[in-house]
């Protein structure tokens, strides 16, 4: 009998805990533990122009980034650089070095070749950043698997000489010169929450989609949304987190696992990469569920038109990869040249224009952008 209660009280302990209002709750599965910063409550335009106000009026951060050891000057001078992002393979990454090979072609004096794993793997990774730093380049960009795994061997060239720019998914700091950030974490949650709580209302109930629960970039935007959540929505109900490894059959697979659990308790599905997003909505989509789950994510346009088009999914929210990637590479560019340095509050990209400094060694590209029915079709990466 008493064994019998014991487990009866456990039950409930469960249930009363995934239950719970978001700001009772600890941190969501998959999310990082360092400082939030959620933007204010409100949806629209204006509250994002908000954000952009407030963050003019923020002092600079001190530098916090890495330096490379003294070389040879190459100001002006042809330069090789290797461009190792978390995989290849995918539409997503292919946008990103459609864009450095642009850049490369408008400077004249910079040479890009891109080569990563097949898989999201941080050891194979740092294998190929190791590779190249014993043949010998002039500079290296990445996009992270794992921030603190990577950074050994992004110091490492560092210390011979070679400099390194992030992007898309960052290392820890002083492991490179600077990073490339697409967007504003907290920029990024807002429109992935607000979107959710829109369409499906302020007390819907969500589970994730990650790629894994230490990738930077998606730890950043599950802390900040949950931060978001907290303040603005409490009555949200965060059922689960699900990693899919950047893998197109398993971020299906794990979507049809949050319906088939789920079932009718289930609003919406956050799906935090470029993978999971349109492979999420065709779970949806093939389960016959797109009028009672919204999936809400990140990813490029191709892959996301036809659920959109069909009205499976109302909007995706990204940026333009192809321009995270040409920003990369004239951040390189300025930083080789000497025409960008710490301290420095911006620097200039090409078509881009001007790019200002946050949090001390990062570029910000801009805002994030909103993909509909209206405008996806505007775009072909």
């Amino acid at each position: 009998m008493k064994k019998t209660f014991a487990i009866t009280l456990i039950l409930a302990l469960l249930l009363a805990l995934i239950s719970m209002p978001l700001s009772a709750q600890d941190r969501w599965d998959g999310a990082d533990d360092l400082a939030v910063n959620p933007l204010a409550c409100g949806m629209g335009d204006e509250m994002m122009d908000e954000g952009d106000d407030m963050e003019e009026d923020m002092e600079m951060m001190e530098y916090d980034g890495g330096m490379a050891a003294m070389g040879d000057d190459m100001a002006g001078m042809d330069i090789t650089l290797v461009d190792v992002p978390k995989l290849v393979g995918i539409g997503y990454f292919a946008a990103t070095t459609l864009g450095q090979q642009q850049a490369a072609e408008e400077l004249g004096n910079v040479s890009v070749t891109t080569d990563a794993p097949t898989e999201a793997n941080i050891d194979d990774q740092i294998q190929v950043i190791d590779s190249y730093i014993t043949a010998g380049v002039d500079g290296i960009l990445f996009a992270a698997n794992d921030p603190v795994a990577i950074a050994p061997v992004l110091r490492k060239a560092l210390e011979a000489g070679i400099h390194v720019v992030g992007y898309d998914a960052n290392s820890e700091p002083d492991a490179r010169e600077w990073f490339v950030n697409q967007a504003e974490f907290n920029g990024i949650a807002k429109a992935l929450v607000d979107s959710l709580a829109d369409q499906m209302g302020e007390d819907a109930s969500f589970g994730i989609v990650t790629s894994t629960f230490t990738t930077p970039n998606q730890a950043r935007w599950i802390a900040e949304m949950w931060a978001y959540a907290s303040e603005c929505y409490p009555d949200l109900e965060w059922l689960e987190t699900l990693e899919a490894q950047e893998d197109a059959v398993l971020s299906f697979q794990q979507a049809q696992t949050l319906l088939n659990k789920y079932g009718e308790d289930l609003d919406g599905i956050f799906a935090m990469t470029s993978v999971a997003t349109p492979n999420g909505a065709d779970a949806v989509q093939q389960a016959g569920a797109c009028e009672d789950v919204a999936v809400v994510g990140l990813a490029t346009p191709n892959g996301m038109k036809p659920y959109v088009n069909s009205g499976c999914v109302r909007d995706v929210i990204l940026w333009n990869p192809v321009d995270l990637g040409y920003a990369a590479v004239y951040v390189m560019r300025a930083v080789v040249d000497g025409e960008f340095s710490p301290g420095d509050a911006s620097v200039m990209a090409g078509r881009l224009g001007e790019l200002v400094v946050v949090n001390g060694s990062e570029v910000l590209l801009g805002p994030p952008f909103t993909f509909t029915a209206e405008n996806i079709n505007d775009f072909d990466f």
